[in-house]
């Protein structure tokens, strides 16, 4: 599936010629015109070799996966009445990674509690020594790298908690048990980005990335995106703007507003979160904002509707789902005394989506269609 055509502000492809120049070519029989220019210039983009490398990644990261990671069954009897404390990290996509976590947990007689934080270190601690007191069997959580709760993580440790995490900015050992979407893998999510935004431009953008920087997991998704952008797309603009978490859900939109006001040629707006691009469709149809187009990392539910709607363009749709499931899967093999190797070694599915390829937009939807079928089979429940 090819990615959506776009428009966006010719980038210097040729060096702007005077008009008196072009009156001289002409009275001396040259046939070089405006027309002529604009072919030529066009033509130099078509047969870039970053256009191409950009559109090739964009088709291929628009293909809907079809399988789960994971292939080998449990092959053991997996026992039910655990109990599981989930830690959100204070923004609508842990929750619902939660969610999803929780209903695949149940799916084996398990329980899980989720204990909520508003994103902040201190939060974030309580949580931890919520979950020291509950004792559950496993905690899971996602977001925050192990420096914000070292200390809580050595006592899970200590009484043998397995802490599976996702998201965050880590690595496996020490306590951590199982890491899914870390740092090694998240920079996937910043080339799908940039294949669209290259793509959709036909190499001619002035792109503006809306970071939020208190999610260290971020961080290679930024420096993925700018490489592949500044490769794909020879002199396009780009610029990062940093914004504080407490923005969320508050002044983003005009935070937008004015940044595109001041910034009148950005043809491209990209979104870290998808979550930072709430509000925002309405409030540049309000501030008389148009010709912009909107990508944003980590879709969600509104996210999707605003596709939809064509108030955004497009996403990079999260494993959520496939993430929350195969977390399940790794402690079912943790509690059947086997190792999580093969959950950890899986390689998580992502997907670029427009309004061409869409699957859904009635919330969040799972990559693999059948998901939960196939991950059921690997538990003996099917």
């Amino acid at each position: 599936m090819s990615s959506t055509p776009g428009r966006a502000v010719r980038r210097a492809l040729t060096a702007i010629v005077p008009v008196t120049a072009l009156l001289a070519l002409t009275a001396c029989g040259g046939d070089t015109t405006p027309a002529a220019d604009a072919s030529q210039a066009a033509a130099a983009a078509a047969d870039s070799p970053g256009l191409a490398e950009a559109r090739a990644a964009a088709e291929k990261y628009s293909e809907r996966p079809t399988r789960i990671p994971v292939t080998k069954p449990v092959g053991k009897d997996i026992p039910t009445g655990k109990k599981i404390d989930f830690i959100l990290c204070g923004v609508q996509s842990c929750k619902d990674l939660a969610d999803f976590f929780t209903a695949g947990a149940k799916e084996l007689g398990w329980t899980v509690k989720q204990i909520a934080t508003q994103g902040t270190p201190e939060s974030v601690q309580a949580a931890y020594e919520q979950a020291l007191r509950d004792k559950p069997d496993a905690v899971v959580a996602s977001g925050f790298p192990r420096a914000v709760y070292a200390k809580q993580l050595a006592q899970l440790k200590a009484a043998d908690i397995p802490v599976i995490q996702s998201n965050a900015d880590d690595v496996v050992g020490d306590g951590i048990s199982l890491l899914k979407n870390g740092p090694m893998d998240v920079g996937v999510q910043g080339e799908m980005i940039a294949s669209w935004v290259v793509s959709d431009s036909s190499a001619k953008a002035n792109a503006v990335y809306f970071d939020l920087p208190a999610y260290t997991i971020l961080k290679p998704v930024k420096m993925a995106f700018a490489a592949k952008y500044k490769e794909w797309c020879e002199g396009c603009a780009l610029d990062t703007v940093d914004v504080p978490i407490t923005s969320v859900g508050k002044d983003m939109p005009d935070r937008v507003v004015s940044y595109l006001r001041s910034h009148p040629k950005v043809t491209h707006v990209v979104f870290s979160l998808g979550l930072l691009n709430v509000g925002v469709p309405a409030a540049l149809k309000a501030a008389g904002i148009t010709g912009k187009h909107i990508i944003v990392n980590v879709g969600d539910a509104q996210s999707y509707q605003y596709i939809q709607g064509g108030q955004t363009d497009g996403a990079m749709a999260l494993n959520s789902h496939e993430t929350a499931w195969i977390q399940v899967d790794a402690l079912a093999r943790h509690f059947t005394g086997q190792s999580m190797a093969v959950d950890q070694k899986a390689l998580l599915p992502n997907m670029l989506v427009t309004k061409d390829n869409l699957p859904s937009a009635d919330g969040d939807f799972p990559l693999v269609e059948d998901y939960q079928a196939q991950f059921k089979a690997l538990w003996g429940l099917s």
